[in-house]
């Protein structure tokens, strides 16, 4: 039976909400696809690219810090060392940074591989962490 005139009705994806986790993800993926189209000749690029990335971690960071030292004690005893956590790992980041600055064509796509899986893995985090604080100091 043929049916003229009749489609299959599409599914649009919800608009993202700036500042949920989907926007973020979203942001994330957007950043991990820019770093896959980086070459050794782009070295320079990539790297700046980077380091706004690691300083946006970084401001992120500190929000959740303020959130964490006006919340409640139990809030405080429970984030506090999931946020030194997260601070430790973005220290590693700079250090990887600055391998990936070091590197020369023969190691480029080691050392970018590895920085990359631990952005994705930091930022995902980072996320997190915020979604979490928003929903524990929601009104």
């Amino acid at each position: 039976m043929l049916m003229s005139g009749c489609q299959p009705a599409t599914k649009e994806s919800p608009p993202v909400m700036p500042g949920t986790l989907a926007a973020v993800q979203e942001k994330t993926d957007d950043a991990a696809k820019d770093m896959h189209e980086y070459t050794f000749a782009q070295k320079g690029e990539f790297v700046e690219n980077m380091q706004i990335q690691l300083d946006s971690i970084k401001h992120d960071l500190d929000r959740i810090s303020s959130q964490i030292a006006t919340a409640s004690d139990t809030v405080k005893a429970e984030d506090t060392p999931k946020l030194k956590a997260l601070r430790d790992r973005e220290t590693g980041l700079e250090l990887q940074l600055q391998k990936v600055k070091d590197a020369d064509a023969s190691t480029w796509y080691e050392v970018t591989a590895g920085f990359r899986k631990n952005y994705d893995d930091l930022k995902t985090s980072v996320a997190g962490a915020r979604q979490r604080m928003s929903e524990k100091i929601a009104p």
